[in-house]
């Protein structure tokens, strides 16, 4: 390979500045509030997400499928079929009552091994321990939100800012509260990213090494580490639900695209080849990763003899895909069926909904609701009402709607990675549905790229909020503004608490909460 040539100090420092951008360094100034910020913020997550987590001490919503198979996992490795009723029994603190006979899950294993985790170490008997882990991934992902956003966008004030709305979000918070699978999804989804993040810096780093003549590239600089850790998160993110495929699809787009983009801003001759010459590899590294990662998810269906289909090709001898190994064909078979299932489910439900109505949180989901009357506990009015409702923060989700457009343009027009990168994650998690308008799909599953879009909002809010050389009045006009969207969505979350979390209100005031008519 040709040697680079010399560069000048001058050249350097704008070689440097084109791929590496101008904030680098003054982010770097800032790493105690840049931590301090994060963990406060994520603190406050976590007193929101943790307290009376055992409220209702009773299955809630899809906790009826996911917490029980979580168990069974726990028990015997795979999932197992209840009898009716057991929802009551296993409440009750008779977990046992699971029949000898293989479930049919529709979902792959590893939010359920997640949701286990949490029975592991607290049991069964306390609604708690079914919980457990959605509060801890949901704190966690508050805490990971808040860094990626200062170093995507630069600022620690910012970042904090996306952690924030994200932690007073309740469709956020109600995921994190209860035993379901989407929000494990999203976690892995949002780790992959952050890698992603750290790859596109550490990449480009080596690149500007290597145009400078600082010398070659180390081995592990060249296996590109965290382009493989994102790999690794993307087919874990699979492994919860298979809606992660179209972020595998999305962000090794962006990756490749992120290469292309060093090279242009490099200036390198014959740039534009770059999509094959990058594409190429980063596609040899995720593609097989994914699925690599994926089938191993599948370890305790693989070591049972019993689990739904393991001994179809035993019990099919020529049929299927005959070139795969037995266990490997059943697992084939076992896929086919589920993604019948989930093509063709097109049961009518109350609360099913358009994904038009997703970003404004148009018709959310009611996950639990109870009636009480005047003497029944905690009911001290004629009429009362216990909910809890994966409605999104109204503020969040309706500034966060007004941010696209200006994403959009601001990406399309000014060529800003940051809000490209921030509109991929929103794509992956929204638009596919769209595809499967005619099946049943709600609301909920909107939490997947939630994070995406508070990252979103930080950033269209960094814009009102104005460069920090910028006029003084400009300054105080935009922190006037943006502030008041960011104290608004906490004014928010105090008033829908009680919808969120299953508290005993009158009904009147429940009612109250319910803005729109889709709501109820």
């Amino acid at each position: 390979m040709r040697a680079p040539r010399a560069r000048t100090e001058h050249e350097q420092a704008a070689l440097r500045e084109r791929l590496l951008g101008p904030r680098r360094e003054r982010a770097r100034g800032d790493r105690l509030r840049g931590w301090a910020g994060p963990l406060l913020v994520a603190a406050l997550a976590g007193v929101l997400r943790f307290w009376r987590l055992g409220e209702p001490h009773q299955l809630v919503f899809d906790e009826t499928y996911y917490v029980k198979q979580a168990y069974t996992l726990l028990r015997v490795g795979y999932e197992l079929r209840w009898p009716e009723g057991a929802d009551e029994d296993f409440t009750a603190g008779s977990p046992d009552a699971f029949l000898d006979e293989a479930d049919y899950p529709v979902h792959p294993p590893v939010g359920k091994w997640m949701i286990a985790v949490g029975q592991a170490l607290f049991g069964v008997e306390s609604s708690v321990g079914w919980r457990f882990s959605s509060a801890v991934v949901g704190t966690v992902m508050v805490l990971v939100v808040a860094r990626i956003g200062r170093r995507l966008l630069g600022s620690t004030l910012l970042g904090c800012t996306a952690g924030l709305l994200l932690a007073v979000d309740g469709l956020h918070l109600v995921h994190s509260r209860t035993g379901l699978l989407d929000l494990f999804l999203t976690l892995w989804v949002l780790l992959a990213f952050g890698a992603l993040l750290l790859d596109r810096e550490a990449s480009r780093e080596q690149l500007v090494r290597r145009l400078c003549g600082a010398g070659p590239s180390s081995w592990g600089a060249r296996l590109r580490p965290w382009r493989w850790a994102a790999a690794v998160c993307l087919g874990l993110a699979c492994g919860v639900k298979w809606s992660g495929l179209y972020f595998v699809a999305a962000f090794g787009l962006l990756t490749v695209l992120w290469d292309v983009g060093a090279r242009r801003a490099a200036r390198l001759p014959r740039w534009g080849q770059g999509l094959l010459r990058d594409g190429a590899p980063a596609a040899a590294v995720v593609l097989p990763t994914v699925v690599v990662v994926y089938v191993a998810t599948w370890a305790g269906w693989f070591a049972s003899d019993d689990a739904h289909l393991r001994r179809w090709a035993q019990e099919n001898p020529g049929e299927g895909v005959t070139w795969l190994p037995p266990a490997l064909r059943s697992l084939w078979r076992y896929h086919q069926d589920m993604w019948a299932f989930h093509t063709g489910l097109t049961s009518p439900h109350d609360y099913e909904s358009h994904p038009w109505s997703w970003i404004v949180q148009g018709r959310p989901t009611s996950f639990f609701y109870e009636g009480s009357v005047l003497g029944d506990p905690g009911c001290a009015v004629e009429q009362c009402s216990r909910a809890i409702t994966s409605l999104g923060n109204p503020v969040v989700w309706w500034a966060g709607a007004l941010a696209l457009p200006v994403l959009v343009l601001s990406w399309a027009l000014r060529r800003d990675w940051r809000a490209g990168a921030v509109l991929a994650g929103v794509a992956a998690g929204w638009l596919p549905w769209f595809l499967y308008a005619e099946r049943t799909i709600f609301t909920f599953y909107a939490v997947a790229f939630l994070p995406f879009l508070v990252l979103g909002l930080a950033h269209a809010l960094g814009l009102v909020l104005g460069p920090p050389d910028a006029a003084p009045a400009r300054r105080r006009t935009g922190a006037a503004l943006a502030g008041a969207v960011v104290i608004g969505a906490v004014v928010a979350a105090a008033y829908f608490w009680p919808v969120w979390t299953g508290e005993v209100i009158p009904y009147a005031q429940w009612r109250a909460r319910m803005w729109l008519p889709s709501w109820i």
